[in-house]
């Protein structure tokens, strides 16, 4: 297979294999934490207006879904990529840490959830997919 093909694949396999992660992750969360009484996370603007009921533990499975997204994409795109494996897998960092600063924009989250998030759920976690990609082989 054509290497530029390859490495477009690896983004998009990349993309779509670490987003399913966090979608997967966010649906459930519900029936691990339950929201706070009174929240309606059904929505985006129920969710906004439910963000001043949330407590830390509400903030776990976000995280989770960000990092483990993040980590599986990276991966996914390091093993698929045909060359510069490390690159595609930090782009992939890139891309979910665009999408985390535009949710840190429309989700008035508390300010440690945000420097938490973006400073750790992402370029972090796509370098450690991007390794533990690289060691497996």
């Amino acid at each position: 297979m054509n290497s530029t093909v390859k490495n477009v694949l690896a983004v998009l396999g990349g993309f779509v294999g670490g987003s399913a992660v966090n979608m997967g992750i966010i649906m459930i969360s519900g029936s691990v934490i339950p929201p706070p009484d009174g929240a309606d996370v059904t929505t985006m603007e129920g969710l906004v207006a439910s963000m001043p009921l949330f407590e830390p533990k509400h903030f776990i499975m976000p995280f989770l879904a960000h990092g483990l997204g993040t980590l599986v994409g990276a991966f996914l795109a390091f093993k698929i990529a045909a060359s510069h494996n490390m690159k595609f897998a930090m782009a992939i960092g890139a891309f979910f840490l665009l999408g985390g600063s535009v949710n840190a924009y429309l989700l008035p989250s508390p300010m440690w959830f945000i420097a938490l998030d973006l400073l750790v759920a992402y370029f972090p976690m796509a370098w450690i997919g991007g390794k533990l990609a690289e060691r497996i082989g």
